[in-house]
C-alpha cells in the first residue's frame, strides 16, 4: 500500500466493519514503530502527554484492560480506570449517566467493554471523545483482530491469499467477527470449524466459509486460531455439547496434528483452557505465536490511540 497520500480519518474504532482495507493496512504500519518502541531499553514515548483516557470497563478482562493501560501509560497519557463493580452503577446509575458525569471531567478518549452489543455506538451519541471498542458483548473485538492480523503479518508479510482457520465457540466469540470482516478486507480466505451447535449463520454472510472437520481445516490453512468455548456465555450449561473432554476429542488441536500437517502455525486470543482447545504441549510448541500475540497487542493498542488521538504518522 502506498501510503504518501493517505489520511487517517477516523474519529472512533467501534468495529472494522468501518474501517477500509487502507485504513486496516495504515494501522498496522503505525503499529510496526510502536513494536519497535517496546524494544527500546526504555520503552516509552511521550505522544499522549496531554490526553486523559478513560478505560470504562463492565465486564471482567486481564489481557485487554492491562495491554490498554500499559500502551497508554508508556505514551504518557493520563489514566483512570472504572470498574463497573466499585462504581456507581452498583447503586442504579445508568449507562448514559455514568459517562456524562465522566466526560464532565473533561476527557478525550473512553475504552469500552460491555457485555451488551452496540455500547461504543451508543457512547458516541453522549460524549466528544473517541471512543475505542474493547470488546462489546459476543459483537466485536476489533482490536484484538487488529493485533491478530499484525501477528500474522509478521508470518507471511502479505495475507492476501493466506489461508486461515478460526476453531471453536464460533457463536458466542467477539473475536470472529472482527476477524473475519478484516482479514477478507485484506484478501485472506476464512475457515471457521466448531461443533455445528456453536456455528452461528452470520459466518457465511461475512464471507467465511464453514467445516466440522478439524483434519480437513488444519490440513487446508496456513494459521490456526483456536478460541475457548466461552462458557459464561452460554445458557443452559454445556448441552451444546456432550463434555469437553468429547470437544476436545473432536475439535482439539494435538501434537500429533502438529506433526501430520507441519505447515501452520497456531494462534489463541486467551484465555487458554489447556486440554480444551488444544493440548498444553502444542500451546507451549515452537508452532505458537500466542505470546507474540500478547506483546503485539500493546504495540497495536498504541497505534490506534495515536490515530485516534490525531496523530498522523509515526517515525
Amino acid at each position: 500500500m502506498d501510503q504518501t497520500d493517505y489520511k487517517f480519518k477516523q474519529k472512533h474504532l467501534l468495529g472494522l466493519a468501518d474501517y477500509s482495507a487502507e485504513d486496516i493496512h495504515y494501522v498496522l504500519e503505525q503499529a510496526k514503530t510502536f513494536r519497535e518502541v517496546l524494544d527500546r531499553p526504555v520503552p516509552k514515548v511521550p505522544t499522549l502527554r496531554d490526553k486523559t483516557i478513560v478505560n470504562l470497563f463492565y465486564e471482567n478482562s486481564t489481557r485487554t484492560r492491562l495491554s490498554f493501560e500499559l500502551a497508554q501509560k508508556r505514551m504518557g497519557a493520563d489514566v483512570v480506570n472504572f470498574s463497573a463493580g466499585t462504581s456507581s452503577a452498583k447503586k442504579g446509575e445508568s449507562l448514559k449517566d455514568t459517562i456524562r458525569n465522566i466526560s464532565s471531567m473533561k476527557i478525550d478518549m473512553v475504552v469500552s467493554r460491555h457485555e451488551s452489543p452496540g455500547v461504543p455506538h451508543f457512547l458516541t451519541r453522549c460524549v466528544d471523545a473517541a471512543i475505542i471498542n474493547a470488546g462489546d458483548g459476543a459483537h466485536e473485538h476489533p482490536t484484538q483482530a487488529l493485533l491478530d492480523m499484525f501477528t500474522m503479518k509478521q508470518i507471511h508479510s502479505d495475507l492476501k491469499g493466506k489461508k486461515v482457520a478460526i476453531i471453536g465457540d464460533i457463536s458466542h466469540s467477539r473475536v470472529v467477527r472482527s476477524n473475519i470482516v478484516g482479514l477478507k478486507k485484506l484478501g485472506a480466505e476464512v475457515v471457521v470449524c466448531g461443533p455445528k451447535s456453536l456455528m452461528p449463520v452470520f459466518v457465511e454472510t461475512l464471507g467465511a466459509s464453514i467445516s466440522y472437520n478439524i483434519d480437513e481445516t488444519l490440513a487446508w490453512c496456513d494459521i490456526a486460531m483456536a478460541l475457548r468455548i466461552q462458557m459464561e456465555r452460554i445458557t443452559g450449561g454445556t448441552d451444546l455439547f456432550p463434555s469437553l473432554r468429547e470437544y476436545h476429542e473432536t475439535f482439539g488441536i494435538k501434537m500429533s496434528h502438529l506433526e501430520k500437517y507441519p505447515d501452520f502455525m497456531v494462534m489463541h486470543p486467551g484465555p487458554i483452557n489447556r486440554g480444551v482447545e488444544m493440548e498444553s504441549l502444542v500451546a507451549d510448541s515452537d508452532r505458537a505465536v500466542i505470546l507474540n500475540q500478547v506483546t503485539n497487542g500493546v504495540a497495536v493498542r498504541m497505534a490506534i490511540l495515536y490515530l485516534l488521538s490525531g496523530g498522523s504518522r509515526m517515525s
